[in-house]
């Protein structure tokens, strides 16, 4: 990682190749129907978490593995064409209704190959960085493992436990400064259904009494609840109104925005980075796609910087 910006930040992070297509509905099983509209792009939660916050003005590093073909070289430049230090493959299909919701199938390739001797080799880049962001889509052992580390370096951690596993390590909880997680996730951790802003509440405390310092449950169009450290009551934050017109990687946007301003304004009340965030989330629904929605810096108003 170079020190170009004040504001480094190094996150653990996947690669995938993300076919969309729109439809006016998902199939049903065995049925076939007509889509309307196709295209490729870049996905992957870690890397979509990582284009966000790169696009809002932060320095931006990958920790992961690409597979040596068109797929991994196509990677490595899309992070050169978004000036983020780089990275991982797998390959990644979605299906898209044109009311915006969505359906996600993930096929592990080299993500699962990266392991301890690599983050051994990324601890500088660890070392010096602001916010270190985890998921899911490695192994995750490796994800538990770098987020101890930036710990022991005391660096800030976010942790997206997401493909969510309902046996999650509680060593994740303890390691993470902010535990975020959507409404799903929040759902399978505690077992509890988390269909409203109260359910929210609820799961946010239960999820806080595993040991994390602080809880995020994004709600899609409801915003979001915030619980903070050492704080017994959980905030709602809610979302500006907009017309969805395509929610995949909503919810990484969101992280991601929430990332920058952990690196960029760590002294900001947690409760403003998610409004803020709420509202880098909401731009990117209105266009189709995941990176190719993200709003960069210069495309949103002045006073969420």
């Amino acid at each position: 990682m170079t020190q170009s910006q004040k504001t480094p930040k190094a996150a653990l992070i996947i690669l995938v190749i993300l076919c969309l297509s729109q439809a006016p509905r998902l199939p049903k099983a065995g049925e076939t129907i007509h889509g309307h509209k196709f295209f490729i792009g870049f996905g992957g939660k870690g890397a979509n978490q990582c284009i966000q916050a790169a696009r809002l003005g932060v320095q931006t590093a990958m920790i992961c593995k690409v597979g040596k073909d068109f797929f991994g070289n196509n990677y490595i430049q899309n992070f050169k064409d978004n000036e983020v230090l780089t990275g991982k493959k797998e390959e990644f299909c979605v299906t898209c209704q044109t009311a915006g919701e969505n359906a996600i199938v993930i096929v592990a390739g080299a993500n699962m190959l990266l392991g301890k001797e690599e983050l051994q080799k990324a601890l500088p880049a660890i070392r010096r960085a602001k916010v270190l962001l985890c998921q899911l889509e490695i192994n995750p052992q490796t994800s538990l493992l770098a987020l101890q580390m930036a710990r022991e370096h005391k660096v800030k951690t976010i942790f997206n436990p997401a493909p969510a596993i309902s046996d999650l390590d509680l060593n994740f909880y303890t390691c993470s400064d902010v535990f975020c997680c959507n409404e799903s996730e929040a759902e399978l951790l505690t077992g509890c259904s988390v269909a409203d802003v109260e359910d929210a509440h609820r799961a946010a405390q239960e999820l806080r009494k595993r040991g994390c310092s602080a809880v995020i449950i994004t709600l899609g169009s409801q915003g979001c609840v915030v619980l903070k450290a050492q704080e017994s009551k959980s905030i709602h934050v809610p979302a500006t109104a907009v017309t969805a017109v395509d929610t995949t990687g909503a919810g990484d946007s969101f992280i991601g925005a929430l990332a920058f301003y952990m690196a960029d304004q760590p002294s900001m009340p947690l409760e403003e980075m998610a409004r803020r965030a709420n509202q880098v989330a909401g731009v990117s629904v209105q266009a189709v796609g995941t990176q190719t929605s993200f709003p960069s810096k210069q495309n949103l108003p002045a006073e969420l910087f």
